[in-house]
């Protein structure tokens, strides 16, 4: 069709044929735009670090980065969930893209040890994703201090000691994706987990830290806050028909999140994609965190 076609009036036509013309070239560009957006999804060749990633979450996590092409480093601190969930992916992925290394996220030696060894065997850690984390529900009167100081180690300072060894070298090559896994219990809080609620809270203020400070060298740092989550850790309270009840009341999306649905939001994160979004916090909650 031309543009005469469409333009019926001779007194316009010159000018609305220009106009036609230069929307077709601005639909054009906006498709070869789209084009390279896609691509800027791409992880190839990108080695990524995922903490606690032997299982649940971290596993599904770590599936959907090599599914974007990266390389993968799982972690975790039971040697056979991770040599099985190794076995796994490489069986999926291939041998040379599938890597393993078992080591305790609150050790500030393992971490420098196990982030030196990805550096020397695997290739340059381009993303970390700051996963493993632990739950243990209690009343605060009833909460041991040694429970407390545990839920914040493993919650906060794991990702702080992984996130700063990790950064290092990243600053050094000028770029790199650190990704920490929050909570809407960063928000939000609830009766028997004030330690966990503490140590989200804390780590969606780390991670602005983290941007505060390294975003001028070319990092980006943010965190994803899931929602109640469907995992096999989390099976109890889908159990539970009041919990059950509540969170299925309190969610706007009416149902529980599932592993699947923090994937397209961390290759985002983990991607060029993201390159200019640093220190934010991404609520994948099924919209909890925005009714009252």
């Amino acid at each position: 069709m031309l543009c005469h076609d469409l333009f019926k009036r001779p007194f316009h036509r010159h000018q609305l044929c220009r106009r036609w013309h230069e929307a077709k070239r601005e639909v054009s560009g906006a498709l070869r735009k789209r084009d390279i957006s896609v691509d800027g999804f791409d992880l190839t060749d990108r080695v990524a670090l995922i903490t606690g990633s032997s299982r649940g979450i971290g596993r599904t996590l770590a599936a959907g980065l090599a599914d974007a092409g990266a390389t993968v480093v799982l972690n975790g601190m039971h040697q056979i969930a991770l040599q099985d969930a190794q076995a796994s992916f490489r069986e999926q992925y291939g041998p040379d893209r599938v890597f393993a290394r078992a080591f305790d996220v609150t050790d500030e030696l393992q971490v420098a040890a196990a982030v030196t060894w990805i550096e020397d065997e695997v290739g340059p850690i381009r993303i970390v994703i700051n996963n493993a984390g632990i739950q243990h529900r209690v009343l605060l009167l009833e909460l041991d201090h040694a429970d407390w100081e545990q839920v914040l180690r493993v919650n906060l300072t794991g990702a702080f000691l992984v996130g700063r060894e990790v950064a290092r070298r990243m600053i050094n090559r000028g770029r790199g994706k650190i990704i920490n896994i929050a909570s809407v219990q960063s928000e939000l809080a609830r009766p028997t987990i004030a330690a966990y609620t503490t140590a989200k809270g804390g780590l969606r203020n780390l991670t602005r830290a983290m941007a505060a400070e390294w975003a001028g060298a070319g990092l980006q740092v943010n965190a994803l806050a899931p929602g109640y989550i469907h995992t096999e850790m989390t099976q109890n309270l889908v159990d539970d028909e009041a919990f059950n009840a509540w969170v299925l009341a309190r969610t706007p999306a009416r149902r529980w999140g599932s592993s699947a649905d923090l994937v397209g939001p961390v290759v985002w994160l983990a991607s060029d994609g993201s390159d200019y979004v640093n220190g934010q916090v991404i609520y994948v909650d099924g919209g909890m965190t925005v009714v009252l």
